[in-house]
């Protein structure tokens, strides 16, 4: 009980931290680009969790290492994809498309018809933010958005899968590297960095801390204790934690449909995590 306790309150002070760095990184945008801001926080990120953590590489097997590529490839993607959908659409749209991924992922490790409800209910949500009769959302922003969400879920499956070969510092320290590496090439043709002053450089590494080091770290901790499934489920209040981040911060609002649609989201996931948690605290009776 004390170690899933501690698992999500990591996964909570992870999205605040995330979706609080996000607010952050937009303000970016005009001056350096959606690729330049991703970057610097991922460059920042990495090379602060290098100095931190310390990790021998020289130690690493090969299979660390091919754990590591894949994890450092889902956070390049997911993190450059998603920034290059908020340039163009409200940061909350943005995390609820995103949510499909993890969302999903969830329930196709499901074997509960019930789910299947569930996953309903969230598809009915994304559509409620479809613009089908106006021009009001960038329809290339959702497709990104949901691009990101796809390369979310890989970046949670290989947070598993990494953490249970090696340590939680050295995988999210060595995935940020490689992370670094993928991004580099785009940030130099992009050329949004060569703009760079010290005050940008500064909200940069807020960024990089809010956005990257700090939450990616608390993932780590809470894919260590409990499943990629539970994990999923858990980042139900992402939607809603972006959609207030970007009204306090960013002065972004959401339309009444544009919140049903945050809502449906919400209560898909809270939903699916109820469900299973009945189902657990049934066969452990059992079991008794």
């Amino acid at each position: 009980m004390k170690n899933t306790n501690k698992a999500i309150s990591a996964a909570l002070l992870s999205m605040i931290s995330v979706q609080g760095g996000a607010s952050i990184a937009k303000q970016l945008f005009p001056a350096i680009g959606a690729t330049g801001t991703s970057v610097l926080r991922i460059g920042l990120s990495a090379a602060f969790l290098t100095i931190i953590n310390r990790p021998k590489f020289s130690t690493f097997t090969k299979q660390q290492w091919n754990y590591c590529a894949i994890y450092g490839i889902g956070i390049a993607a997911m993190n450059l994809i998603f920034y290059l959908a908020i340039q163009r659409i409200p940061l909350g749209l943005a995390v609820t498309v995103e949510f499909i991924g993890p969302l999903f992922l969830a329930l196709s490790l499901s074997r509960k018809w019930i789910d299947v409800l569930w996953g309903l209910l969230a598809c009915v949500g994304i559509l409620l933010i479809v613009p089908w009769q106006s021009n009001d959302i960038d329809l290339i922003g959702l497709l990104l958005a949901f691009l990101a969400g796809i390369f979310w879920a890989v970046y949670i499956v290989m947070g598993g899968k990494v953490t249970s070969v090696m340590q939680g510092k050295d995988a999210v320290t060595t995935g940020m590297l490689f992370a670094t590496l993928i991004i580099i090439p785009f940030a130099i043709w992009d050329g949004g960095v060569f703009q760079l002053t010290p005050i940008l450089f500064l909200k940069g590494l807020g960024v990089a801390i809010l956005s990257s080091a700090l939450p990616f770290s608390l993932d780590l901790v809470a894919l260590k204790r409990i499943p990629a499934k539970t994990f999923s489920i858990l980042t139900s209040l992402q939607p809603a934690f972006a959609a207030l981040s970007g009204l306090i911060f960013l002065s972004e609002t959401l339309t009444l449909m544009q919140w049903t649609s945050v809502a449906c989201v919400i209560i898909a996931s809270i939903g699916a995590t109820l469900f299973s948690s009945r189902k657990k605290q049934k066969t452990s009776s059992s079991a008794s």
